[in-house]
């Protein structure tokens, strides 16, 4: 996808800060080892009072991978507060089709239910951040027609 297509109205930016925001909200707790034992307690007492099922019992890897993308993922979001642009919207868009690829993945093989709310709220932002790229590429594809 061209550059030149980017959709650079203010509200898509607003957009790409609005889902950075969700995403230090719920994230910044798997950045630490500490914060994530407290995150995966709640997510736990949640899906159990919900009946989505209680998260697998806590370990020295799973830690370090929810570690891992806790951190990632906090430093992506505060790149996008700090400095959102088009170009943020499209690669987080890009990035939330494959968190809820994975998602997905653990659904269907037997991961918990209480992953359901994530998902789609992934796909959800993942869907609005993307759109107007394709919006804006069919338009110029348009107007490149026209103009021949």
């Amino acid at each position: 996808m061209q550059l030149s297509s980017a959709p650079s109205h203010p509200a898509y930016l607003r957009l790409v800060r609005a889902s950075a925001w969700y995403d230090l909200v719920v994230t910044a707790g798997f950045a630490t080892p500490w914060t994530y034992s407290l995150a995966h307690r709640a997510l736990s007492a949640a899906g159990d009072a919900t009946g989505l099922g209680t998260m697998p019992a806590l370990d020295a890897m799973q830690t370090l991978y929810a570690n891992l993308l806790g951190s990632v993922v906090v430093v992506w979001a505060v790149l996008r507060i700090v400095r959102p642009l088009p170009l943020h919207g499209l690669l987080d868009a890009a990035a939330r089709t494959l968190f809820a690829l994975w998602q997905t993945y653990a659904l269907t093989h037997g991961g918990p239910r209480v992953l359901w709310p994530f998902l789609v709220v992934e796909a959800g932002f993942g869907a609005v951040q993307f759109v107007p790229w394709v919006t804006a590429r069919r338009a110029t594809a348009r107007k490149t027609i026209q103009d021949s």
